[in-house]
């Protein structure tokens, strides 16, 4: 009832001088012309009146957005990462309140205020995103005030504006340098949205400090595919089923003062073996060959040999370390390897 009386008063407000409203629609129409909005289209709309920016900021309406735009790049690490901030947020809030609430009834409010320009949260109070509401669309998504309540538009906008930086996985990290052609690192990526391009905080490597690298486009990156933390072994689950032709990838670290990354490679044919299908009885043995066909023969990298059985981190300090594996099933992660592999062997 109180829903039908907000809409009735809007409705009769913007009546003055037109002849019909958007709010003249019937729910259904009106939820469909919704639905077929852009991004910035609901942010423009929500700026009409109070029952629209109600409706504008459902979390159906902008779910079809995040996973349209965002559904390749985060997953539930991410996600995660973002629940936190908000619990974190909204715990802090609680907390200063239950302080304050027998002194100035503005004091928590203020406390809490504080904590969400701390995290950029309300950028047109402290001096950032000044514009008015009749600015630009951008300005207005720089403007919209995102609660600690964790609604989808509220992700949605923080990935958007940059100012949540998500946990993913870069390929060829450092701009496809040579020693990690054919490689997936963990980082943290902040949005451009003026570049459509994204800026990578990488894990620090023993002493050396977090490596930042910008202009990363979106196909370079991914969702972390396991659970298992860089700085962990992965319980490898498919090693009594690899064959000769299997795609796979597995763990790899210089020292073990590094982070894993996830390298991509083959499963080849033991030595005796000379390839024929028929005869080939490779999958039977106890050891499995890795090739990393993006290396040239007689490099050092080109071949690793693990146990099936057993197999735990394997190497050295020179050869590195190798960890667990992963088998790929489908052919779009395999493509993705593909799309990736160098003009020209790499001779190390």
């Amino acid at each position: 009832m109180a829903h039908q009386k907000e809409r009735q008063g809007e409705k009769n407000s913007s009546e003055t001088g037109s002849r019909g409203s958007l709010l003249d629609l019937p729910e259904l129409a009106l939820e469909c012309i919704l639905e077929r909005l852009e991004h910035v289209g609901l942010l423009n709309m929500s700026w009409t009146c109070s029952f629209l920016r109600g409706k504008c900021r459902s979390d159906h309406l902008w779910e079809r957005h995040l996973r349209r735009k965002w559904g390749e790049v985060i997953g539930g690490a991410a996600q995660r990462k973002w629940q936190g901030q908000v619990i974190e947020i909204a715990t802090k809030g609680l907390c200063n309140h239950e302080r304050g609430k027998q002194r100035d009834g503005l004091l928590p409010v203020m406390r809490l205020v504080s904590l969400l320009l701390g995290f950029g949260f309300l950028p047109w109070l402290s001096g950032r995103g000044k514009a008015s509401c009749h600015g630009s669309a951008d300005a207005r998504s720089e403007q919209v005030d995102i609660q600690p309540g964790g609604s989808v538009m509220c992700w949605f906008l923080a990935l958007e504006s940059g100012r949540f930086w998500f946990p993913a996985q870069v390929y060829n990290r450092e701009n496809g340098h040579v020693g990690f052609v054919l490689s997936c690192y963990d980082a943290e990526l902040s949005y451009d949205h003026r570049t459509d391009t994204f800026t990578a905080r990488y894990l620090p490597h023993g002493r050396r400090a977090d490596s930042i690298e910008a202009g990363i486009t979106w196909d370079r990156i991914r969702p972390a595919p396991v659970g298992t933390s860089a700085h962990d072994l992965h319980s490898s689950d498919c090693l009594h089923d690899l064959r000769p032709g299997d795609h796979i990838e597995i763990q790899w670290r210089r020292n073990k003062e590094f982070p894993y990354g996830w390298w991509y490679g083959v499963v080849g044919h033991l030595e005796p073996c000379n390839g024929n299908e028929k005869y080939c009885r490779c999958h039977e043995s106890d050891n499995v060959v890795l090739e990393f066909k993006q290396y040239s023969l007689g490099s050092r990298w080109r071949l690793a040999i693990i146990n099936r059985r057993n197999h735990r981190e394997e190497g050295n300090e020179i050869n590195g370390f190798y960890g667990g594996i992963r088998k790929l099933y489908t052919l779009k992660e395999i493509s993705m390897w593909k799309q990736l592999w160098p003009s020209e062997l790499l001779l190390e």
